[in-house]
């Protein structure tokens, strides 16, 4: 009996987890750097883009069989699921109590664990190309004011870094979604991102 496969094709889901990367940390870091105020309408944001895009590119990229691609979309997208339920939490929308029993510090070791993450993802991230290394290292320095933020370390400084690594994020992930895109549509490289350094893999 002859076997019928059918070969599904998926299309590269970076550039979605990349909008979405670039729209909420863009959206973000204004409440951090000062120019807006308040998180009520960061959090549509959070949970759409930040959170749902990057799942949804996570989801595609297991389709790719790309561990790295789906690891890294899947983590920050629970990362902003878990990030909108807090302000909503912080914001009492689930009862005053939960709003007033907060200690920041448990939060603080949140963003340690994700800081771990991102260590070794930067690492890897050596290997695919330039652009989304240096994003990498940019969340580096996001989690590293974020924690020291948290533990009310420093915080004036540390609450900077935060907001102005968060403005770098969207930036370069606004171009890797440009490179994204239009390399794939014009089948050429139309916006350079770099080689990769080709230091760990053979």
């Amino acid at each position: 009996m002859n076997e019928n496969k059918v070969r599904i094709i998926v299309a590269d889901p970076s550039a979605l987890g990349l909008f979405g990367l670039a729209i909420i940390t863009l959206v973000a870091s204004t409440q951090k750097l000062g120019f807006t105020s308040g998180v009520s309408l960061v959090i549509p944001w959070a949970i759409f883009l930040g959170a749902s895009a990057q799942l949804l590119a996570s989801i595609n990229d297991f389709k790719h069989n790309n561990t790295f691609g789906s690891t890294a979309f899947g983590a920050y997208a629970f990362f902003w699921y878990a990030v909108g339920f807090t302000w909503l939490i912080q914001n009492g929308v689930f009862g005053v109590q939960l709003a007033i029993d907060t200690d920041p510090r448990q939060l603080g070791f949140a963003y340690l664990g994700y800081l771990i993450f991102t260590i070794f993802m930067t690492i890897g991230a050596m290997e695919t190309h330039k652009v989304l290394f240096s994003i990498f290292v940019l969340i580096d320095f996001l989690f590293i004011g974020l924690t020291l933020t948290s533990f009310g370390i420093m915080t004036e400084l540390s609450h900077k870094l935060a907001g102005i690594s968060e403005l770098l994020i969207a930036i370069f992930s606004f171009y890797g979604c440009g490179a994204s895109v239009l390399n794939a549509h014009f089948n050429r490289e139309f916006l350079p991102v770099g080689k990769s350094f080709g230091i760990f893999k053979k």
